[in-house]
């Protein structure tokens, strides 16, 4: 379970089995845990336990890094 990157308390990383699933992150922080896919779109797969302003919060995060997010993925993958 490799961490990417921590931003505000949470913690945003890969599942090392999910190679066959599209590009994705997992969030969590101690109240909550959400998945969001990358592509095709970014868009929740999951989440739950946030609050509405930690869901925006999240979301704005993983617009903001979805590049990053991807080329971690395939540095990731392309590794295993």
């Amino acid at each position: 379970m490799p961490t990417i990157y921590t931003e505000n308390g949470f913690i945003f990383y890969f599942y090392s089995g999910d190679r066959q699933e599209s590009i994705h992150i997992h969030i969590d922080k101690a109240e909550g845990s959400a998945k969001i896919w990358i592509e095709p779109t970014i868009k929740w797969a999951y989440c739950y336990g946030f609050k509405a302003n930690q869901k925006r919060q999240i979301m704005e995060i993983v617009k903001k890094n979805s590049e990053f997010i991807k080329n971690k993925w395939h540095e990731h993958f392309s590794q295993n």
